[in-house]
């Protein structure tokens, strides 16, 4: 009884935590930008009454047109990504699902959105590598005068949050293909007459749905407010809703931060409105998905499309590894004349010439993540462990409550946030910074780590206890020692998602706290390539050597422990 106690203490200390770090900033960022979009700023003296924010914002040029790429965009890009993941899983599941398949997707998942962005700029550029490539095979003289990054329509973006999400989706599909009776109902529909195809698509997606709901939310949230990809990939004039919303929001004339704040709540509207039309669609299916299934068609395959799907995703992975292979070429060349395939000359001046800005910009970025990181991850043991002392399992609520600061768009409730942080008087931008990035950090490191922890024998734990051990001797010598793999993996998340954070980072830190994201994105802006190739390279390295030591650590750690298990064997 004592141990129930101690568990439902410990969880509600928490939730206590959680409610005063997550939620209530969250709460109170919306209520802040609520109060400006209807012309209430006392803070700087702002007092437009009623809608003439929103009236304003209309009257900003090329809304409409920023509205419409948003969504196609956003639309297009979850879409996309949703198929191919479920494509290449189908095809693939198997291979994937091994450790190796794991440590395959690891350098993507890794690699910042920012990062991979640049480097697909330098891909697709009409001078980029891939042009360079093309050119002696069509004669090509000079850049094809082809519009391949920016483009009015956002082809480019698209591609580029593809490449970001089919790994994640792919990762969260073969996740929830382990709770679902993938062989057994796979054998039972092949006994009826059923191709392997169309049982992937009429018996186990449907089943995994449910399971991947959450993530596909995410990922549709995020790519409709994205910023720092689409100020890289993005159409510029007009751009996405998001990065229209950010300029405003970054004027000098502080009267524009009342009709952006109207947009930001334009933003979250769209994000509502595309969480509503899923459910519409997830219940059209299901309708339509029940009516084919009653009609049998035994004789109907589904394996090209699958094929096909899975070849768009490896090539996409494809052109996510060539994208950062870019990122490390720019950064060391010198002289890369067009043709040439690869530099005339190599050099590391650009490293060296610019060790100063880099050198801050990385300490900053690793004290970030490792303040972000640790919070996160002692806050998700402490409710994974209160979980288990109080002998209750997931709960809905909780469920929302840990994914919530992913499906609001951060434009909607950071500016906000920033403006209570002013009234409240914290000045330190840092501390505000390592606060905001921990609004996001937490859900993935809890994401990360829950599925292992849960999955954990409970036997361990009981003979432990039989023993003699308390809770908090079988939390340190029996749990943490057998989950450090997916406690490192765990932290690789945190610190990948932490160096990823671009608009809390902005925003919170007034432009006084830069990180090698927020340098990276201003230098893409036109500066010099092989500048701009350092900084980027840098921040996709940062979480692939996270990424490395979750892999490398425990295998050091448990070295002993093989040496033993062979011995007796």
């Amino acid at each position: 009884m004592s141990r129930a106690r101690d568990g439902r203490l410990l969880r509600g200390a928490v939730l206590a935590v959680l409610a005063a770090g997550l939620v209530a900033p969250i709460a109170a960022g919306l209520w802040q930008t609520a109060r400006a979009a209807f012309g209430i700023m006392p803070a700087i003296g702002a007092t437009e009454a009623g809608l003439a924010p929103l009236r304003a914002l209309l009257d900003v040029p090329g809304l409409g047109t920023s509205v419409t790429v948003t969504l196609v965009t956003g639309l297009g890009a979850t879409a996309l990504s949703l198929a191919l993941a479920l494509g290449l899983a189908a095809v693939a599941h198997a291979r994937l699902a091994s450790p190796f398949g794991t440590r395959l997707l690891a350098p993507f998942l890794a690699a910042p959105h920012a990062a991979v962005a640049i480097g697909l700029a330098f891909l697709l550029a009409p001078s980029g590598w891939i042009a360079r490539l093309l050119a002696p095979i069509f004669g090509w003289v000079q850049p094809p005068g082809v519009v391949t990054v920016g483009d009015p329509w956002g082809v480019a973006l698209i591609v580029g949050l593809a490449v970001k999400e089919v790994p994640f989706l792919l990762l969260m599909i073969l996740a929830a293909l382990s709770q679902v009776r993938l062989r057994q109902d796979m054998a039972a529909a092949r006994a009826l007459g059923y191709g392997p195809g169309i049982v992937w698509v009429k018996v186990i997606a449907p089943q995994l749905w449910p399971l991947i709901r959450l993530p596909v939310m995410v990922v549709l949230a995020y790519s409709l407010s994205v910023v720092d990809m689409a100020l890289i990939l993005g159409p510029s004039n007009p751009p996405t809703l998001a990065v229209l919303l950010t300029r405003l929001f970054s004027d000098p004339d502080i009267a524009r931060l009342l009709p952006a704040s109207a947009g930001a709540l334009l933003q979250l509207a769209l994000v509502v409105a595309a969480f509503a039309g899923l459910w519409s669609v997830e219940r059209a299916a299901r309708s339509a998905g029940l009516w084919w299934l009653r009609r049998g068609g035994r004789g109907v395959t589904a394996e090209p499309g699958l094929r096909l799907a899975a070849f768009g995703a490896s090539a996409l992975l494809a052109l996510g590894a060539l994208a950062l292979v870019s990122l490390a070429l720019w950064s060391v060349a010198w002289r890369w004349p067009w043709p040439a395939a690869l530099p005339e000359t190599w050099s590391l001046r650009a490293w060296s010439g610019n060790a100063r800005g880099w050198g801050a910009a990385l300490t900053t970025t690793l004290a970030l993540a490792a303040l972000t990181t640790g919070a996160a991850l002692l806050l998700a043991i402490a409710w994974l462990e209160g979980e288990d002392r109080a002998r209750r399992g997931r709960a809905g609520w909780a469920e929302a409550l840990i994914y919530l600061p992913l499906l609001v768009p951060q434009i909607g409730f950071l500016y906000g946030l920033n403006v209570l942080f002013l009234q409240a008087g914290v000045t330190d931008h840092f501390l505000a910074v390592a606060w905001a990035q921990a609004l996001f950090v937490f859900p993935y490191v809890m994401i990360a780590l829950s599925p292992a922890w849960r999955a954990l024998d409970p036997r361990l734990v009981r003979s432990a206890a039989a023993l003699g051990a308390g809770p908090w001797r079988r939390l340190v010598a029996v749990k943490l020692p057998v989950l450090l793999t997916p406690l490192m993996t765990a932290a690789a998340v945190g610190v990948a998602v932490s160096v990823a954070q671009y608009l809390p980072t902005l925003f919170m830190g007034a432009g006084r706290v830069q990180t090698l994201t927020t340098e990276a994105v201003a230098l893409s802006s036109g500066s010099d390539r092989r500048v701009t190739a350092v900084y980027a390279t840098l921040q996709a390295a940062l979480p692939f050597a996270a990424y490395v030591a979750a892999f490398a650590i425990p295998a050091l750690v448990h070295r002993d422990r093989r040496a033993l298990r062979g011995a007796a064997a």
